[in-house]
């Protein structure tokens, strides 16, 4: 197993930070594996993974530039430059893709290849190919949903500081992701593959949230700054949009309400509920309350936050419609 050693001051100093490349290059990572793990992401690929097969059709050094970055147990580390900041835009990010040295560029990709590179490869201009595609999946597929996206990967922040506040960081590290926990004697396992341990006391820790399920990795800038990128939880991930809610629960409750109402199969705050929907603290507020009336959601305090989940009542009345929303239509 890989595993970071760390001391009390960069654990206490680590933050959660957002980078819109880290959101990016998951989703070039899910357009390369052809594979989803709900109808939202699905409906994602089905609309997006034709053209980027195009695109990649089209430039075929590019292509194999992917294939070969995106190796079986190491990424090419000059495809994922460690967050410096929750302030970078993408194209501040993804300049620094593009100053890779081209040496740098053919070095990380033997790396991540686990042996010699391709004779098409040999060539200087490899930084700029991989910055031109990221910028690519940024621009088709990934900006026209990033505003959503933001408020989601932020309601996991919310999600995962509240841990914290309850369990410390171990309880909120061992739910990052598959492969990572807290050891314990300041060790910090961050994958399942058995690589030599690192040294980063004294350095920066970033815990950087992307949209993507299933899909984490880590990345670093020796000696000052580790990240580790992981799926953000998968009750945020699919959110309003997937979280279908019936038409007979919409006309009952109003579609907003409703909304809210089948969020909380898992208990949620009002910042995170604010976060995943985008309505108002106001209307989120005035929603809950409704439903607090009628008995349909509770709520209880964990650390610092108001956790709201449903009642069994709340349970019953949503488990019907979406039942009678999936049984076959009646003959006439």
């Amino acid at each position: 197993m890989g595993w970071w050693q760390v001391n009390a001051d960069t654990l206490a100093g680590s933050r959660f930070v957002l980078s819109p490349l880290a959101e990016t290059f998951a989703s070039l990572k899910m357009l390369h594996a052809e594979a989803a793990s709900h109808p939202g992401e699905r409906a994602w690929l089905h609309a997006h993974l034709p053209p980027y097969k195009q695109h990649l059709a089209a430039d075929p050094v590019t292509a194999l530039l992917i294939r070969s970055g995106l190796g079986r147990e190491w990424i090419a580390d000059f495809l994922t430059p460690t967050p410096r900041d929750d302030q970078a835009t993408f194209e501040e990010e993804v300049e620094r893709v593009r100053a890779v040295s081209p040496g740098a560029a053919r070095e990380h990709l033997v790396l991540s290849l686990r042996g010699p590179l391709p004779a098409r490869l040999d060539r200087h201009d490899l930084s700029q190919r991989a910055a031109d595609l990221l910028t690519h999946v940024w621009e088709e597929a990934v900006r026209p949903y990033w505003a959503r996206r933001r408020r989601v990967l932020e309601a996991d922040v919310v999600a995962r500081t509240a841990q914290l506040s309850q369990g410390g960081w171990a309880a909120a590290l061992d739910t990052l992701r598959p492969g990572t926990r807290w050891l314990g004697d300041n060790r910090l396992q961050v994958n399942a593959h058995e690589y030599p341990p690192r040294e980063i006391s004294g350095a920066q820790l970033f815990f950087v949230p992307v949209t993507p399920q299933r899909i984490g990795w880590v990345s670093w800038e020796e000696p000052h700054r580790y990240a580790v990128i992981y799926p953000c939880a998968g009750a945020l991930a699919g959110g309003p949009d997937e979280a279908a809610v019936p038409a007979s629960l919409g006309a009952l409750l109003g579609t907003a309400r409703a909304g809210i109402l089948v969020l909380l199969d898992s208990p949620m705050s009002t910042s995170q509920l604010v976060a995943v929907t985008g309505q108002a603290l106001g209307s989120v507020g005035r929603h809950l309350k409704v439903l607090l009336d009628a008995r349909l959601v509770e709520r209880r305090r964990a650390g610092r936050s108001v956790l709201y989940f449903r009642t069994p009542a709340g349970e019953v009345l949503v488990k019907a419609q979406q039942g009678k929303a999936n049984s076959p239509a009646s003959p006439s």
